[in-house]
């Protein structure tokens, strides 16, 4: 059974949420939440899977609540959603930093929004790797202005190699297929370099190849 804690201030949108996910058999909704302090308080209760989490909420929004759950070790098992808008440009930068594992827009298809949750509970990014790179594309001057490197120094030279191709948006196959690979092994590089990069999952790995330079905006796959 996958847990989803919901947080936004409408209520009706709640409503909505609430109503799409409890018809599957395979989703329980734990709670609702208006604010972001209520946010933090219902997961922190209740430790969910996934949070559908909205940025502009009053008493603490949810980049607030995001990065307090995100630093939490009792919760490193909730993954966050964030509800949003493609125009909110800076407000998803700054989300992405703080450790959300995808996005969602509010007028996502219902059949979307089920599968953003399933594919989030099982540990994978929300949106494809493809989809991620070219959000952060219209983020990643809010992202750094100066590309750090120190943050690869663990990295081997084929790691970094891996890290690049997955910044670019590339599958696990897809990875394999550049590199002349299994997709196996590529999927184990992939893992190493989350480990050594704590990485919550795949979008915090894109994160770091635009961060530190590996990949630049408006590059093609």
């Amino acid at each position: 059974m996958i847990r989803v804690a919901i947080a936004d201030d409408q209520q009706l949108i709640r409503a909505g949420f609430r109503s799409l996910l409890e018809a599957e058999d395979d989703i329980e909704v734990v709670g609702e939440a208006g604010t972001g302090t209520e946010a933090l308080a219902l997961v922190t209760r209740t430790t969910p899977d996934v949070v559908l989490m909205d940025i502009r909420m009053p008493d603490g929004d949810g980049l607030w609540a995001t990065e307090r759950i995100v630093a939490d070790p009792r919760l490193a098992r909730t993954h966050i959603v964030v509800v949003t808008t493609f125009e909110l440009d800076d407000y998803v930068a700054h989300a992405i930093r703080a450790g959300a594992s995808g996005f969602l827009v509010k007028d996502t298809e219902p059949v979307e929004l089920l599968r953003a949750v399933r594919v989030v509970a099982g540990g994978d990014a929300l949106l494809s790797p493809s989809v991620t790179r070219r959000l952060l594309e219209r983020v990643a001057g809010a992202l750094r202005e100066r590309p750090d490197e120190r943050p690869l120094a663990p990295l081997t030279d084929r790691e970094r190699e891996v890290l690049a191709l997955v910044g670019r948006g590339l599958t696990n196959v897809e990875i394999a297929s550049e590199l002349f690979v299994s997709p196996l092994t590529a999927k184990t590089h992939v893992s190493r370099i989350m480990a050594k990069l704590a990485a919550r999952d795949r979008v915090q790995l894109v994160v770091v190849a635009y961060e530190t330079g590996m990949v630049r905006p408006g590059w093609q796959e």
